[in-house]
């Protein structure tokens, strides 16, 4: 398990194996840990707009960063680049969260238990809503296929139910 300060220390590592600036995206539950959302998870996610996929990607493995660009996965939702978000603490200048509708429909999408806890994290924080959610949803259920989520969308309405039945659990609404 990872704990907040060896991201911290991780990130500096990474910059420095990239070399040049560029947006770097936290995903999922790890940004929620530099947020202190969370206190530990099990590996750290990162997607990368910097030089070449591939040498970026190889960066971060060697950082001890998993490459995970929800966009190789899902189709990415209307003006999901106008919904990352800058990470506050200026030593990480150039550093965002990534787009939480994105990476909340990327989770589902694997659906296992930490994946609902992203989720569940974002609606908590307020990072995305359900109303939201319901809209890009119906956008981009046509958009999905077997290849692209690999699962069929009847699959991901189910999973996508359950988030809400879990969420409207833990806020006490019928």
């Amino acid at each position: 398990m990872i704990g907040r300060a060896e991201l911290v220390a991780r990130l500096r590592d990474l910059r420095s194996a990239l070399g040049r600036p560029g947006r770097l995206y936290l995903v999922g539950r790890t940004g929620q840990l530099l947020e202190s959302w969370c206190d530990r998870v099990r590996s750290l996610e990162v997607a990368l707009d910097v030089g070449s996929a591939d040498r970026a990607a190889a960066a971060a493995a060697r950082c001890g960063f998993v490459y995970e660009a929800p966009g190789d996965v899902i189709p990415l939702p209307r003006g999901h680049e106008g919904r990352s978000r800058p990470v506050a603490d200026p030593p990480h200048l150039g550093l965002f969260h990534f787009d939480p509708y994105s990476v909340t429909f990327r989770a589902l999408a694997r659906g296992d238990e930490d994946d609902y806890r992203t989720g569940l994290a974002f609606l908590r924080h307020g990072w995305v809503t359900v109303a939201e959610m319901d809209e890009l949803l119906g956008e981009l259920l046509p958009r999905f296929t077997r290849e692209t989520i690999a699962q069929d969308p009847a699959e991901f309405r189910r999973k996508y139910r359950g988030l809400l039945q879990m969420w409207r659990a833990e806020i006490g609404a019928p």
